[in-house]
């Protein structure tokens, strides 16, 4: 920052000042001289400028006003370090470069500040008017360097193994003062456990067993007062497994440790662990008295059509290397044939609409042949039965009136017509009476005959 610079802040500083002591004279509101600060405490940088704003406020009328800049360190005496009165400075010649104040504004500006200029700072104004009014205020400077990029090293570099070996994470940092250290796992502070413990200053983490658990991305956050920084993410090798082995086939439905597959299907069966590094893995296939390895790797191909028997056991065997744990699962895979399944599924898969207009049509084709046969059904009964009645009964049907006798009467009456007159015998008008108003032509033309039929009930009683 430049002097011309500095120059116009205190003016600023000084023109705020003399407004805020008009204010104060014009509201009547403070009883005596008041020196404030926005801090007591201030935290600066080595070899940049610190400004140390510092405002006062009185009621009475003031001929001068002195304002003075005392220094000092633990257990030493305060040391002058440059005074005013009204608008003019007196410095210490010893420090005439190094503190500035433009009154009446108090300000104080230090440039450059040193490790040598930490300690407190003492300001104190006198106003002479009717008396002399005196207040002052102490702040208290702290200097630090920034703090540089922290790096984070993990020992041993080759890694750990899971419950056997032991991890420990150191935090280098090559400039900064008054450093604080923060260890983080995922962007959250880590905390003192049972397996994490710290150095008395912070800087180193030790996780004792290391566990699959303490994977994640570690760092260290690195702080003082004037500035913090975070070193990049670092990932410790902690070799684990293998945990949560399964089998699981691209063909075929599994119910449990069971594949059900159809014949004639390749399928693919894959084999799967959590593990680090990756496992190893080889399929053995169990029959009755022996046991061999077919395959290594982690697939397995199985030609249903090929296997001789419909039932086989297989299992799958995973083994990491590095901690010299293994593992392994079996399961069963049965044959089926598709034939019979697929046609039944076929048959399952006919839609309801289908369903509904084949039981439709049933219906219909139903009523219409029953109603063919309500419809012809009686004509040829009866006329079965009247083609071989003999005349005489042809005869009584004709002359029967039906009201000689009421009783008589009852029945179910018929009317039949036949419409070939050749299948029946001729009547001449002589072999009827006048009273059936039949003519006395030969009747060629079609018969006509009504006939009762009299319930069995009805019949016994008249008999």
């Amino acid at each position: 920052m430049g002097q011309d610079a500095f120059m116009e802040l205190f003016s600023s500083m000084a023109g705020v000042s003399l407004c805020k002591i008009h204010l104060l004279l014009i509201a009547g509101s403070c009883l005596g001289l008041k020196v404030t600060v926005p801090s007591h405490t201030v935290h600066g940088i080595r070899g940049q400028a610190l400004y140390l704003p510092v405002h006062y406020g009185f009621h009475t009328p003031a001929s001068d006003i002195q304002i003075i800049w005392l220094f000092e360190r633990s257990h030493t005496t305060p040391k002058y370090l440059l005074g005013s009165v009204n608008k003019s400075v007196v410095p210490d010649l010893e420090y005439q470069h190094k503190f500035t104040m433009m009154p009446p504004n108090a300000s104080l500006l230090i440039n450059p500040l040193q490790f040598t200029d930490e300690g407190n700072y003492i300001v104190k104004v006198n106003i002479q008017g009717n008396g002399t009014l005196s207040a002052s205020q102490k702040i208290q400077v702290t200097v630090d360097d920034p703090v540089m990029k922290p790096m984070v090293q993990f020992h041993p570099a080759s890694g750990a193994v899971e419950y056997v070996g032991n991890i420990t994470l150191t935090c280098r940092v090559e400039g900064g003062t008054r450093l604080v250290y923060q260890w983080r796992k995922n962007g959250k502070p880590i905390n003192i456990n049972s397996s994490h413990s710290f150095s008395p200053q912070n800087h180193t983490l030790r996780i004792v067993p290391a566990t699959k658990e303490d994977i994640g991305n570690y760092t260290c956050l690195v702080s003082n007062p004037v500035s913090e920084m975070e070193s990049d993410i670092i990932i410790p090798t902690i070799y684990y497994g293998p945990y949560g082995l399964q089998v699981n086939s691209d063909k075929g439905l599994k119910v449990g440790e069971v594949f059900t597959v159809d014949l004639g299907e390749a399928v693919l069966f894959d084999c799967s662990a959590d593990s680090y590094p990756p496992n190893t893995y080889s399929w053995i296939r169990r029959s009755a008295n022996t046991t061999r390895v077919i395959k290594h790797g982690p697939r397995l191909e199985v030609a249903s059509d090929k296997v001789a028997q419909k039932t086989a056991d297989y299992v799958c065997c995973a083994y990491n290397n590095i901690t010299g744990r293994r593992d392994e699962t079996h399961f069963t895979v049965i044959i089926t044939s598709v034939g019979l399944e697929k046609l039944a599924q076929r048959g399952k898969s006919l839609s309801p609409l289908a369903s509904i207009t084949g039981i439709s049509l049933f219906f219909i084709i139903s009523m219409c042949l029953l109603f063919l046969w309500k419809k012809f059904q009686p004509y040829k009964v009866n006329a079965s039965v009247c083609l071989f009645r003999p005349e005489s009964e042809y005869r009584k049907a004709q002359s029967f009136s039906g009201h000689e006798d009421a009783l008589g009467d009852f029945g179910i009456y018929e009317f039949v017509a036949f419409p070939d007159a050749s299948a029946v015998p001729r009547m001449s008008s002589r072999s009827a009476p006048a009273s059936d108003g039949v003519t006395g032509q030969d009747f060629q033309g079609t018969i006509y005959e009504v006939i009762q039929h009299i319930p069995a009930q009805q019949q016994d009683d008249t008999e």
